[in-house]
């Protein structure tokens, strides 16, 4: 198994226009791709308060690349975001890092 680490730093103020579009709409678009989340979070203290974290699941690179291409061409996906950024852009940086657990974690 492989995750995501996904990190959204949003404009100030714009963090729940992100945390509706991915609960009103994204989820529903990664269902129908068959991508999984493994956990959202939000920074309660830390360096960003303006901040979304979350995990995705993988059985493989390849799975990934097939997946995550199908859902940023959807045209769902695009008028999802197009939609949620009428008020003005949402997100200032993403970043992203693929995990694999170790021998020891709980996580497999």
């Amino acid at each position: 198994m492989i995750y995501e680490l996904r990190i959204y730093d949003c404009l100030p103020g714009r963090l729940p226009a992100l945390l509706k579009r991915f609960s009103d709409q994204t989820l529903a678009i990664w269902e129908r791709h068959g991508i999984r989340q493994a956990g959202f979070f939000t920074t309660a203290i830390g360096e960003n308060s303006n901040r979304l974290t979350y995990f995705l699941a993988w059985e493989s690179l390849a799975e990934r690349e097939a997946k995550w291409a199908a859902f940023v061409t959807d045209p769902a996906w695009h008028r999802a975001r197009d939609e949620s950024e009428r008020d003005g852009q949402i997100i200032a940086n993403i970043s992203s890092q693929l995990l694999t657990p170790t021998a020891f974690s709980s996580v497999k």
